[in-house]
């Protein structure tokens, strides 16, 4: 019995010092082992290239050769006064909506616009880029 649990004993340890071994030796991998299955090529997607959007892109940016320079095209834009050439979020752009028309516009309305910059300015202080 004896006999036995030398022997035991000798393989336990001569598989301890083979396992530090294998743990110590780098693997190299090839990075085949996860295979992309595609089970069909997919179509190409039709795109209607004269949308409204596409038709009318870069329309107005020969305005300065054939028009003399004299007419930018942001003075083309038909859009309200306070979005007109502005970029910004839109508790910037609600601020600047009260500045420009605040005094003209109706009761209703200008208490919907400050009850929303009061719920931007509160989200923007405390989730904002600068915490």
């Amino acid at each position: 019995m004896s006999l036995l649990g030398g022997l035991l004993r000798a393989g336990a340890s001569y598989c301890q010092s083979a396992g530090t071994l294998l743990h110590t030796v780098r693997t190299i991998s090839t990075g085949t082992c996860c295979q992309i299955r595609m089970h069909a090529i997919p179509q190409p997607k039709k795109v209607d290239r004269w949308t409204e959007k596409r038709s009318m892109y870069g329309v107005y940016d020969n305005i300065g050769i054939l028009g003399d320079f004299k007419a930018h095209p942001k003075d083309l834009i038909v859009a309200p006064c306070w979005l007109k050439a502005f970029k910004g979020n839109e508790l910037q752009r609600a601020i600047r909506k009260k500045k420009m028309v605040g005094d003209r516009m109706m009761t209703q309305d200008r208490h919907n616009l400050e009850k929303r910059i009061r719920f931007l300015y509160r989200r923007f202080n405390r989730t904002g880029k600068h915490r």
